[in-house]
């Protein structure tokens, strides 16, 4: 993967991510770090998902695809809030 690729997945993930941690209520005690790489799986999970199901290339914006990503970023946040919290 080319440094461009990188640095594009953390940009992604830190917008995805942030956009799953503004869906759960409550605060969540987790660090921007983890909520990037939480983001990062989730856009590529829901990349894939959307291609499967077939609306991953659409004209113009994505929203199915952007919504898959934000909802699996909200469950993943949440979960690894959760799991944090039992162990702090």
């Amino acid at each position: 993967m080319p440094v461009t690729g990188i640095v594009t997945a953390i940009v992604v993930g830190l917008i995805v991510g942030a956009l799953g941690r503004l869906v759960v209520p409550g605060r969540q005690h987790i660090p921007i770090w983890l909520t990037a790489l939480v983001g990062a799986a989730a856009a590529l999970i829901g990349t894939f998902i959307a291609a499967v199901i077939g609306v991953a290339d659409t004209s113009g914006v994505d929203w199915i695809e952007l919504i898959i990503q934000v909802v699996l970023a909200a469950a993943g946040v949440s979960l690894v809030g959760d799991i944090r919290g039992r162990h702090t």
